[in-house]
């Protein structure tokens, strides 16, 4: 309030996420889930880009957006944890039932 609400430029997010309280509210939305304190109920769960990652409640990776991005990432994202890479990662596995790569 004391600087304009950065010129206008923060008045729609602020209205939207009330509670939100990230340093980089311009990441809320962009399309990348970014986790962490992004993805939480006051954020709207990163604007809606954490929705498909929070469908594996156990998935615990260090880039949440790689999850159903269209690349099967491999090694902790191709779990059963994460729903195979968020899908990414099945046609692979079906291919090659067998075989471990960090990055298919």
């Amino acid at each position: 309030e004391e600087c304009g609400w950065d010129g206008g430029d923060c008045i729609e997010f602020n209205e939207q996420y009330p509670n939100c309280v990230v340093d980089s509210p311009y990441e809320v939305g962009d399309g990348r889930c970014d986790g962490g304190e992004y993805n939480t109920e006051a954020c709207g769960w990163d604007g809606g880009d954490c929705l498909l990652f929070n469908r594996y409640p156990n998935c615990t990776v260090a880039g949440p957006s790689r999850i159903g991005d269209g690349d099967c990432d491999g090694e902790e994202y191709n779990t059963d944890e994460c729903g195979w890479d968020g899908g990414d990662c099945i046609e692979f596995n079906e291919e090659y039932p067998n075989c471990q790569l960090s990055k298919p």
